[in-house]
């Protein structure tokens, strides 16, 4: 197998030498087409990714058909390792929000190489550290936080995640962006309108576009939780 080229970006910019190795020489490529999904929640998980191109969405859906986004993810991010330690199903759905190229690594071969290169599992580790942080943070977040200050965080997130595509536009609709804040359509439009109108940000078909980083910061009150 031809060896590929690994993103310097994300998780993989501080993973081990020992990690990109095996992504390059072992992993399987994937292409998925827009909207095309790569595994549905509840699924079998039997395999770690990372992402080399695109935008990937996590998303879940209620008991009553209600659609919340967890995440999106870009170039260098690496997901699957919670069933690698915990087999078990996917607790969320991953969907192709743009053209993506991923690779894919059984966990039977990621687990054989941790058995001949046991420090290969120092980077397994801190990736699920960094996931439950993330996830208390999220509840967190959702718990105690406005509505405004929660989407000034999303926003800085996305734009990170999307800064070279949609020519650096965060590409969701309002719809999409309430979904991923746990809001109504209505309450983000209400919220982005003033911010548009004190030139925080631009919204338009592609999406919404920050103008005023340092303001959107500190709506976000990134020092709170």
């Amino acid at each position: 197998m031809t060896a590929l080229s690994i993103p310097g970006t994300s998780f993989l910019s501080a993973a081990s030498e020992e990690l990109k190795r095996m992504l390059s020489a072992q992993a399987e490529p994937v292409a998925l087409t827009v909207g095309e999904v790569l595994f549905e929640q509840g699924a079998e998980g039997d395999s770690l990714f990372a992402v080399l191109e695109g935008q990937i969405e996590f998303s879940v859906l209620s008991a009553h058909g209600r659609k919340l986004t967890l995440d999106l993810m870009g170039p260098g991010a690496v997901f699957g390792e919670i069933s690698l330690f915990d087999p078990g199903p996917h607790t969320a759905t991953v969907t192709a929000l743009t053209p993506a190229r991923l690779l894919r690594v059984r966990h039977a071969d990621v687990l054989e190489r941790i058995h001949r290169t046991p420090d290969m599992a120092d980077d397994l580790i801190r990736l699920a550290g960094q996931r439950m942080r993330w996830m208390g943070r999220q509840l967190n977040e959702q718990v105690f936080l406005p509505l405004s200050t929660r989407l000034a965080r999303r926003l800085l997130h996305l734009e990170e995640v999307t800064v070279n595509v949609n020519g650096g536009a965060v590409g969701l609709s309002q719809a999409e962006l309430a979904e991923f804040v746990g809001a109504t359509r209505e309450a983000v439009s209400k919220t982005l309108s003033g911010w548009r109108e004190t030139g925080v940000i631009e919204t338009g078909r592609g999406g919404v576009t920050i103008h005023d980083r340092i303001a959107l910061e500190a709506l976000a009150e990134l020092e709170a939780i």
